[in-house]
């Protein structure tokens, strides 16, 4: 299945296809990018070449590498880099850290954005940001970070290795999760996410079954999935599984996809009783009974992570996480305090199911 479409909308367009970034100067031309600052993940290091050969002069500047959860520091040196190059716009190559650092800048010089994701992480469809300050990640919203343009090239995950498509996919199937619960969820959030959940599961579920490389169908399965799910997310309101991953992730330097893939059952579990509708959706999505307990089996036949204590996360800082987690008040389907919070943790930190 060779897919191929361009989904228009008044404030973005995304493509979809094979071998785009050949054609990157072209697509970058419907939003008047004229001299482009690029940023990409050191493995795709080739690919942002031929990018920037492709642009030309319009590519005035490059940048290899991001750091995860965008430190406030790592954002001073490129908004640095940025000026010095004279740039108007930034391409970003790669998963949410140069996606996230791209957004860092747009929102401090208010240039447009476009995204080429080569991992399911859903960034790229939202205007979500996050910045992390002494150990805090904070997040916002702000529609001037949200990509004008978007590249899906299903060919730059041909190669991603299992172990990180299975917890970049699970990433994109808690986007879902929480939009089928927010407060502000419609009937299209709720198609989308289905969908979205439905093709991203029976991909990865295809790729644990091989060394997770090639297989084309599930590939573009996953990452059509993925747009879904970061679109739902994009458009509505995150609860407690975000709001615990941006703790952990900024607190702890834990990475940003496993440690989605990690609580993602727990949090199912948790928010379950009281969400009802989410978790009918799941189960026909997933074609399981007990969707968060098939999405564990399936993270230790593929050998993702299940527990944050392989993440590195040491269990003296569940009681700060929780502390940090109840600061703040924010949406979710079931009250929580800070004894459900810590009891949820320690069994994610010890991998030990509900």
């Amino acid at each position: 299945m060779r897919a191929e479409f361009v989904h228009r909308s008044p404030s973005r367009t995304v493509h979809f296809g094979h071998d785009l970034t050949a054609r990157v100067a072209e697509l970058l031309d419907e939003h008047r990018y004229r001299r482009v600052y690029v940023i990409a993940s050191p493995r795709l290091e080739g690919v942002a070449e031929d990018a920037s050969q492709a642009l030309n002069t319009r590519c005035v500047g490059r940048q290899s590498g991001a750091e995860m959860h965008v430190p406030a520091a790592s954002v001073a040196a490129a908004l640095e880099r940025f000026d010095e190059s004279g740039a108007d716009s930034v391409l970003a190559i790669g998963g949410g850290s140069p996606i996230g650092l791209a957004k860092a800048i747009a929102l401090e010089r208010h240039v447009p954005i476009a995204a080429v994701p080569t991992t399911y992480a859903g960034s790229e469809m939202t205007a979500i940001w996050g910045i992390t300050r002494e150990g805090v990640k904070r997040t916002g919203r702000d529609e001037r970070v949200r990509p004008s343009t978007v590249l899906y090239d299903v060919e730059l995950t041909a190669d991603m290795p299992l172990t990180l498509t299975l917890t970049s996919g699970y990433n994109a199937i808690a986007h879902a999760m929480e939009a089928l619960y927010a407060p502000d969820s419609t009937p299209l959030t709720d198609l989308q996410a289905e969908e979205g959940v439905r093709r991203v599961h029976r991909a990865v579920t295809t790729l644990a079954t091989s060394d997770g490389s090639g297989h084309a169908e599930a590939r573009t399965d996953a990452l059509i999935g993925a747009w879904l799910c970061g679109s739902v997310l994009g458009a509505t309101t995150m609860s407690l599984h975000h709001k615990l991953c941006h703790v952990l992730g900024g607190t702890f330097d834990l990475p940003h996809a496993a440690t989605h893939a990690v609580l993602l059952p727990y949090v199912l579990a948790f928010n379950a009783p009281a969400a009802g509708a989410m978790a009918a959706v799941l189960q026909r999505a997933t074609g399981a009974e007990d969707p968060g307990q098939a999405l564990r089996e399936l993270a230790l036949k593929g050998g993702a992570p299940t527990s944050l204590r392989e993440l590195g996360m040491p269990r003296s800082g569940i009681g700060p996480a929780v502390e940090q987690a109840c600061a703040a008040p924010y949406d979710n389907p079931r009250d929580v305090n800070a004894e459900a919070l810590h009891d949820l943790l320690d069994r994610t930190w010890r991998g030990i199911p509900q």
